[in-house]
């Protein structure tokens, strides 16, 4: 029971952490669909600074614990977590809604298992199953998406410099194979030099952020923008038992300031969840929890925004979200029942 404590406190931060974080992230793209990069660096800063703790030293050279992996590692790791975020953030301005956002995401178990195989390891037949079902599932959520909004499905199309649903798909897409890559190196990192997701969660963020050096004028009219919003309102029947002064700093605080910084609050959450999960199991198996989450979020933005789906999308998403669970069934149920099978037999076999 020791043992499931660090899954089920993940479990908790994934599931509670992250749809929060949706709801945060649907409330300001609503409202500024290319906020992608502004988001990203509030993230990015405030999980730095919260992090700070597990690696400050003050008897340390530059105020930081030595690192138990190298750091030319954490550098790399840290290039690609950067791209990866930047990436699925800048696909809102893309014509992309979050619902289809969260079902084009939920192709990254593909990826994750086509790194995993090239990387030597096997995978039984309802897993490759599974992951078939989850491809198809995806593209047809895409189709019907673009069908929905009139758009050509024709790759030879594309131009990103125009916010067109094609571009959207192929920034997706090239940050689900950017994605499935680093989880396979980050995975291999533990198992070199250990668990060490504490460390991977702070260095991460503080190596990403001289990377946003180049966008300050873009992040500042982001900013800007968004701080043109009305300002927040808490609701009358929670107003009347908080303080005064309270109240009256969020009435002087613009709405979707105050969404995003509940955004990178909630982000933390959520991928601490992740990494203490990624510490304990296999990158296919994160990605496929992170499907099922996905799978409440996507509920919860089309219950608490209105966002409409057609027949086939709901099929799209059915297929995508049954595939993730069929998974999950067959990886932590059915194989763990055969390997536990196989070595009873083996042990009676060397009894006898």
């Amino acid at each position: 029971m020791a043992a499931l404590a660090p899954l089920a406190g993940s479990f908790a931060l994934i599931f509670g952490g992250c749809c929060s974080n949706v709801y945060c992230l649907e409330a300001i793209v609503k409202h500024e669909p290319d906020s992608g990069l502004l988001i990203t660096f509030f993230q990015f800063i405030f999980t730095c600074l919260s992090t700070l703790h597990y690696q400050f030293d003050p008897n340390g050279r530059y105020l930081v614990k030595p690192s138990p992996v190298p750091f030319r590692k954490w550098c790399v790791s840290a290039v690609m977590f950067f791209a990866v975020n930047m990436m699925n953030n800048w696909a809102f301005a893309f014509n992309i809604s979050v619902p289809v956002h969260i079902i084009l995401r939920s192709f990254g178990s593909v990826t994750t298992m086509a790194a995993g195989w090239m990387r030597g390891k096997k995978y039984s037949p309802v897993q490759i199953f599974s992951v078939a079902v989850l491809t198809l599932g995806v593209m047809v959520s895409a189709w019907a998406d673009a069908r929905s909004k009139g758009k050509s499905m024709d790759a030879s199309s594309i131009d990103l410099t125009s916010a067109s649903f094609e571009a959207g798909l192929l920034v997706l897409l090239v940050a689900q194979l950017l994605s499935a890559y680093m989880g396979a190196y980050v995975e291999d990192i533990y198992l070199e030099y250990g668990n060490h997701w504490k460390a991977n969660l702070f260095y991460s963020h503080l190596l990403s952020i001289p990377l946003f050096a180049s966008f300050g004028p873009i992040l500042y009219s982001q900013f800007l923008r968004l701080h043109d919003s009305q300002p927040f309102q808490v609701p009358s029947n929670i107003a009347v038992s908080l303080p005064p002064t309270f109240n009256k700093a969020m009435a002087a605080t613009s709405q979707h300031v105050i969404y995003l910084t509940a955004n990178a609050v909630t982000q933390l959450l959520c991928i601490t969840g992740v990494n203490i999960l990624s510490a304990n199991t296999s990158a296919v198996t994160v990605t496929i929890v992170l499907n099922i989450r996905k799978l409440v979020s996507f509920l919860l933005s089309i219950w608490l925004f209105g966002n409409q789906m057609g027949g086939l999308m709901k099929v799209g998403a059915a297929m995508v979200f049954g595939a993730g669970a069929l998974y999950g069934w067959e990886t932590t149920y059915k194989i763990p029942q055969r390997k536990k099978a196989a070595a009873a037999a083996e042990k009676a076999d060397k009894a006898q």
